[in-house]
């Protein structure tokens, strides 16, 4: 590891030497983010599983850098370019971009009128021009020299010349960052339509509006890009040209300079408008994307993490209804532990409307199995079957409660091939009643089997950057499925394979292993299980959890590698624990603190959920379709997805509302996530639009 790269991680990082060197000497081992997280604090000053992902990304990113740096240092000693000014502004590079900027004279030249001036010997014109110490004559009797058979005449030796001094100024890291800012910070993008442009469509208000590149928000560049791609929209990046050649004149052309200047500037004009602004109006364009992706990656990670956090409901046997009409109300019952148990179908909605005989399936299921809860998917005919349950539980004084679930991309599920392997002789229809079920009882368990990208959360998620947006994704469910812990004894191979450490083909050797001989009564039986060796044990196992097994140890996420000094705290008295607790056994047990505050807290909540406790949301029973609402109206709602530009509320109809940005505060808020976040429930939500045509639903937190 060079010197180089630690100093640009510390600069970047804020982290000391010490701790930079403990993580990347944990990864190298191959330990896991969560375990690093969780396990090693001693080490990583506490760093989150966050912090520690940021970290991993500046590490990556800053190798890429020093690679780079050192090739293009390589290249210019071959090429005999490098001199002490260009080393020193390669050393001075923080960017990736700022490397390519300063090699980019050096590169073979791609436009054809540089390559031809360059091979007709004529950067020896271009020095004596750009030197600017002769008059227009003197350069005019000087050019006469550079004459040749592809180049005739005096005026075609001064052109090409000037085609070299504007290559280079378009290739001058200075004058091409100074070029970028200025298009970052004061340029204007401008919306046209193109040929495919539709009056009524979707992209109607965009056309003719001039946004100020620094301040358009992320979702309105994905939808114009998209608009772009579709060829509804055209764009067009406008700058004030005329203030950049009044800086060219006050700052690259000296008061002194002789009348050959008026070349120069002519040259720099010329590089400017035919070769550094194209490129950079385009590179910006590139930004402004890469830049709108991010942000909504970062959105999409944000709401994910709300969704997978949503609290459970435990120790519950549940009955999972996917609402529908003509074919009927799907049912799936599950066991407190996810196990599924029977289905039905029933029919209490139109056309057929049998209240009795669906009344009466219903009724024997929740009595052949004690079900004490009903997941009602958020789907075609939810408001209906809702009613119906509801009456069903009042008119006959059921203990069961009910609540209404996103259902979105159940049908995804069970058609997956997941599903396939876990309900092998199951219908389609009656897993996705199951995957409705689970919800409830298990939102993370559940929602980890579907690609995030169909949970109907985040905004323009096909429009950004697919790798990055997997990998994000994927690094969210991770470090959250590990912050909980996961039931070793009931979670399916899927949210096994989560687990720090554990692969797919491991999380599935794991649960045959389960269904072969029975449920796990230690921790230390994983190592039983084929293909599980001493690293995979030391990474996955702190994350795992036994409720019922031999030791209590194992229902916490204490490191099997820390239970002889878990046995030896146990001997004290940590019920109230406070700092000279964690300092006294610190002490005499010759641990950390953080370590000793970490063991006493899971031992006193063995088995403890992370998630916050479940919220059930309710409607307002006066509501039963689009129809019914009006203006004024109040409401409650559960939200269901959050975007840039508001947020979107399940009030028990078909369709979710808009809460847009402006009507979520009195106060101003700058992002709707400020305030909201995914399943939070909503009371006096006021209705202020209703468009029957469109179906579209606006409400107001104002007061």
């Amino acid at each position: 590891m060079t010197n180089d790269l630690f100093k640009l991680l510390e600069e970047k990082t804020k982290l000391s030497r010490r701790v930079i060197e403990n993580i990347i000497k944990l990864l190298d081992e191959g330990c896991t983010i969560p375990f690093i997280a969780r396990y090693r604090k001693d080490l990583t000053n506490s760093a989150t599983d966050e912090e520690l992902r940021v970290f991993e990304e500046i590490f990556n990113y800053s190798k890429k850098m020093i690679e780079r740096k050192e090739e293009i240092i390589s290249l210019l000693k071959e090429k005999n370019f490098l001199n002490e000014k260009v080393l020193k502004s390669l050393e001075e590079a923080t960017t990736l971009q700022a490397l390519e900027d300063i090699y980019a004279p050096f590169k073979e030249k791609k436009s054809s009128r540089t390559t031809f001036a360059i091979e007709n010997n004529l950067e020896g014109l271009a020095n004596i021009i750009q030197s600017m110490k002769y008059s227009k004559n003197e350069v005019e009797a000087k050019a006469k020299s550079f004459l040749n058979e592809n180049i005739k005449t005096i005026e075609e030796a001064i052109s090409s010349a000037k085609d070299i001094i504007a290559q280079r100024y378009a290739d001058d890291f200075k004058s091409k960052e100074i070029v970028r800012n200025l298009l970052l910070n004061w340029g204007i993008l401008e919306i046209k339509e193109a040929k495919e442009f539709k009056k009524d469509g979707l992209y109607a208000n965009f056309v003719g509006q001039k946004e100020k590149i620094k301040y358009i928000k992320s979702h309105r560049v994905l939808a114009i890009l998209r608009a772009v791609n579709e060829k509804e929209l055209s764009v067009k990046i406008d700058i004030d040209e005329d203030n950049i050649l009044e800086n060219i004149k006050k700052y690259k052309i000296p008061s002194s300079a002789n009348s050959s200047k008026e070349l120069v500037f002519e040259a720099y004009k010329d590089g400017l408008k035919r070769l550094l602004l194209p490129s950079l109006k385009r590179e910006v364009l590139t930004t402004l994307k890469e830049r709108a992706s991010k942000e909504a990656i970062e959105l999409f990670g944000k709401n994910l993490k709300e969704l997978l956090q949503t609290a459970p409901l435990v120790n519950q046997t549940i009955l999972g209804l996917d609402p529908g009409y003509k074919t009927g109300c799907k049912l799936a019952v599950i066991d407190k532990d996810g196990q599924y148990l029977d289905s039905a179908v029933i029919y209490p909605t139109k056309p057929k409307e049998d209240i009795e005989g669906s009344s009466k399936i219903v009724q024997d299921l929740i009595k052949k199995h004690n079900i004490t809860a009903i997941a009602i998917g958020n789907g075609t005919a939810s408001r209906e079957s809702a009613d119906f349950i509801g009456e069903l539980i009042e008119k006959n004084s059921l203990d069961v409660k009910y609540a209404i679930v996103s259902e979105i991309g159940a049908s995804v599920y069970s058609a997956s091939k997941i599903a396939s392997l876990e309900y092998p002789n199951l219908d389609v229809t009656i897993r996705g009643a199951i995957s409705i079920a689970s919800r409830l009882r298990d939102p993370m368990a559940a929602l980890v089997k579907i690609d995030p990208k169909s949970l109907g959360i985040g905004q323009y998620q096909h429009d950004v950057n697919q790798k990055e947006l997997a990998q994000k994704l994927e690094n969210i469910t991770i470090d959250l499925v590990n912050k909980v812990g996961v039931d070793l004894n009931s979670a399916s191979f899927k949210l096994l394979s989560f687990i720090s450490g554990i692969s797919e083909k491991l999380a599935i050797n794991i649960v045959e292993q389960r269904e072969k001989k029975g449920k796990f009564s230690t921790k230390e039986e994983l190592l039983k299980v084929k293909g599980i060796g001493e690293k995979a044990y030391e990474q996955s196992v702190g994350f795992l959890r036994i409720k019922d097994g031999k030791s209590i140890f194992d229902n916490t996420s204490i490191h099997p590698e820390d239970y002889e000094i878990a046995k030896k705290i146990k001997t004290f008295d940590i019920k109230n624990p406070n700092t000279s607790t964690f300092e006294e056994l610190s002490s005499k047990l010759d641990i950390s603190n953080i370590k000793a505050k970490d063991i006493i807290t899971e031992l006193n909540n063995p088995g403890y959920d992370v998630r916050v406790e479940f919220n059930q949301v309710t409607f307002s029973s006066s509501i039963t379709k689009l129809e019914d609402l009006k203006e004024g109206d109040i409401l409650s709602g559960i939200v269901r997805n959050i975007t840039d530009f508001g947020a979107f509320v399940d009030i028990g109809l078909k369709n979710d509302a808009l809460l847009h940005i402006s009507q979520i505060s009195d106060k101003r808020v700058s992002h709707p996530s400020e305030v909201l976040s995914i399943n939070q429930n909503l009371e006096s939500i006021k209705v202020i639009g209703v468009d029957l045509e469109k179906q579209r639903i606006s409400l107001s937190l104002k007061n």
